[in-house]
């Protein structure tokens, strides 16, 4: 009898597990629905104002007024050589290309020695250093304006290329510390060890092992900075008045506003292509090392 109860127990459960399928089946249908709704909403909602700004870059100020979310009449490039050349976006390229890479270059490299020191290594005052850093996320950018700016102007560096490297640099290395420190707190120590004992020493062990092994954490935070200092306007328009040291985001700023109502909006909309295209061109070239993982980098 109790076998027999048993086997009606189970048949039971059974039963009731098959009738419970249909159901929770239907609720992830429902739920996918839902997520692939929103996520097309939300590609809709950055990918058509993006390809409203390329096509519009290909036509003239009347053009636009005219009839602004149609096709232009002819696909030239005459607006971008006018904002390469007439408006001065060339130049301003360059000195954001000059100052964010060479930022990038000194922040990455400070803040992984940095992040690999603390999470690696215990040495009286580590913690103080760690906290110290995240306090540095927490200040406002425009509280320190003031005292950077006499800063800059006793050291001879306001108005120049090198003063916005170091500030640079100095605004985005807590946020590097940060982000890396946990993920070489995660990283073996096996692997460290079994390097020491080949004889490898500490600056090697980090540059050909450890580094390495931090690609995926790398390449997020390298995307990070780069679209954080790449789009960066505070800081330039208030340490940086000279023209010829103008970057991407007060190159745009004064061509919009240096000819009133007369300005040349196709021109403008191609110094906007212009400005989104290096960030893109980042993305595309580091996402494949944002599905990267600790075990893949290990494993190689």
């Amino acid at each position: 009898m109790t076998s027999i109860r048993t086997a009606g127990q189970r048949a039971t459960a059974q039963a009731t597990v098959v009738q419970r399928r249909p159901e929770a089946t239907a609720n992830d249908r429902v739920v996918g629905a839902i997520s692939h709704t929103m996520l097309t909403i939300w590609s809709l909602i950055v990918i058509l104002p993006l390809l409203w700004t390329i096509m519009t870059s290909f036509k003239t100020t009347t053009e636009i007024f005219a009839s602004p979310f149609a096709l232009p009449e002819h696909w030239n490039f005459d607006n971008y050589v006018k904002a390469w050349t007439t408006a001065g976006i060339g130049n301003y390229f360059l000195n954001s290309v000059v100052v964010v890479g060479c930022a990038l270059i000194i922040v990455m490299m400070l803040g992984a020695m940095c992040a690999y020191v603390l999470a690696r290594f215990a040495f009286p005052g580590s913690r103080a250093i760690y906290y110290l850093m995240l306090a540095g996320l927490t200040f406002p950018i425009f509280l320190a304006i003031v005292p950077l700016f006499f800063i800059l102007k006793n050291v001879g560096l306001l108005n120049t290329l090198p003063g916005l490297i170091i500030t640079y640099v100095a605004f985005a290395l807590p946020f590097t510390v940060f982000f890396l420190f946990s993920f070489f707190k995660a990283l073996p120590n096996e692997i460290a060890e079994a390097a020491a004992l080949d004889g490898a020493g500490e600056w090697r062990t980090f540059f050909q092992v450890m580094l390495p092994m931090a690609k995926p954490g790398l390449a997020s935070v390298l995307i990070f900075n780069f679209l954080g200092l790449w789009n960066q306007f505070l800081i330039p328009v208030a340490l940086n008045t000279d023209t010829r040291n103008y970057v991407l985001s007060q190159g745009l700023a004064a061509f919009a506003s240096q000819a009133g109502y007369a300005v040349d909006f196709g021109a403008l909309f191609a110094a906007v292509v212009i400005t989104v295209v290096p960030v893109l061109v980042i993305y595309v070239i580091f996402q494949r090392q944002l599905q990267g993982s600790v075990s893949q980098g290990t494993s190689k």
